[in-house]
């Protein structure tokens, strides 16, 4: 099927006893063991539970993955996924890398052994002088947070398969609506599920897909060991919410692009950085593995007061650390997604206060604008 309507039907669309349109709550926490023992149900719903495998069925199939795995949030299931490494081992992470991505490599997985060197993922000659005897991993993001940045999938999955390397993918801005990483060998695919594919700024959810049934058993197991897996309430309303990813995506890209043009003809806006936009350096890259640009677009703005002042006087968007909603979203990544990373790291990364992300919302383009305007121009 079309991947519009894959993401209606994809894994269980109606409950198997009732027939009823979608999979109901189980809010059970353990089974009767004989089902169990029998190989025909479950036991404890640390280890698996109807709702959520619905939810896990439902995202490997839209990624086109060997099993899906939904976690508590989406750092544990970034974190889940670095626990299929050792001591000793190196990964190379795209530099502008989600901050809480780059604290938990260089505050925790840094103290069990594990070592870490951020790089320009965009430039293949960069990742590629990177690799060492110990590199065991490239994690990228594609489009990065905060600047849009486009890596090359197919370079990368290419690199990895010959050095024997895991290839580890963060879809949460393209999602597999518009991006599908397996399509160009990757091995896994990490998604914050609390942003585009929930879709409505009330659900905390992580989601990782592996392309191989070899891996998945190594991450099933790593799901179960160290259980931080999403609930079951939030796995009913994330099922829920992913049944209008494509209506929402269509929207919200649609409106980005017209805001990022805009922004880049104004002169308070220094810069833009928006895939679909002619002079961001990675548009064709983007054009030849993605079918779509995505909802969010960040800009640089000529001064830190005129950023203070865009965020305390827009009146439409909620000013917040996360992204992916129906309504629209700023945030300051200096001070909100890349807060715990150090100031010279930022700084290194260009994420300064003047630095502003914009995920854009379903409301109309023209209130969207007229607020944006109107905050920039109040004093």
């Amino acid at each position: 099927m079309d991947i519009k309507s894959r993401i209606i039907h994809a894994g269980s669309d109606r409950d198997p006893f009732t027939g009823a349109s979608g999979v109901p709550l189980y809010l059970a926490s353990t089974f009767d063991r004989r089902r169990a023992l029998s190989g025909d149900g479950h036991d404890y719903t640390r280890s698996g539970n109807p709702t959520r495998d619905a939810l896990e069925r439902a995202v490997a199939d839209l990624e086109g993955g060997a099993a899906g795995f939904a976690f508590a949030s989406g750092m544990a299931a970034v974190s889940s996924v670095l626990l299929l490494f050792a001591p000793g081992d190196h990964l190379i992470v795209s530099e502008d890398v989600y901050g809480g991505s780059f604290r938990v490599l260089t505050r925790l997985f840094s103290r069990w052994g594990i070592q870490t060197s951020f790089v320009d993922t965009t430039s293949p000659d960069a990742v590629a002088a990177a690799v060492t005897s110990e590199t065991k991993g490239i994690f990228v993001e594609t489009p990065s947070n905060p600047f849009l940045k486009i890596t090359n999938l197919s370079f990368i999955s290419a690199l990895a398969k010959e050095r024997k390397l895991l290839s580890i993918a963060d879809n949460t801005f393209a999602t597999p609506y518009l991006q599908r990483p397996f399509d160009f060998g990757f091995d896994i695919v990490v998604h914050s599920a609390t942003k585009f594919l929930n879709g409505h700024s009330d659900v905390l959810a992580g989601i990782a897909v592996v392309r191989e049934e070899s891996l998945a058993e190594r991450l099933r197991f790593i799901q179960n060991a160290f259980g931080a897996v999403l609930g079951v309430q939030d796995s009913w309303l994330l099922l829920r919410g992913l049944k209008t990813l494509a209506v929402r995506m269509d929207a919200s890209q649609k409106t980005a692009g017209e805001i990022a043009l805009r922004l880049s003809r104004i002169p308070q806006v220094r810069r833009v950085f928006y895939p679909g936009l002619d002079d961001h350096p990675g548009k064709l890259v983007h054009r030849s593995q993605a079918s779509g640009f995505g909802a969010v677009v960040s800009f640089d703005l000529e001064s830190a007061e005129l950023a203070h002042r865009l965020l305390e006087k827009a009146a439409l968007p909620l000013v917040s650390v996360s992204l992916g909603g129906v309504e629209t979203i700023l945030s300051h990544p200096a001070t909100m997604s890349h807060a715990s990373m150090p100031p010279k790291e930022r700084a290194l990364r260009g994420i300064n206060d003047t630095l502003i992300r914009l995920s854009v919302g379903l409301e109309s383009p023209e209130d969207i604008w007229e607020d944006l305007m109107s905050a920039l121009q109040q004093e």
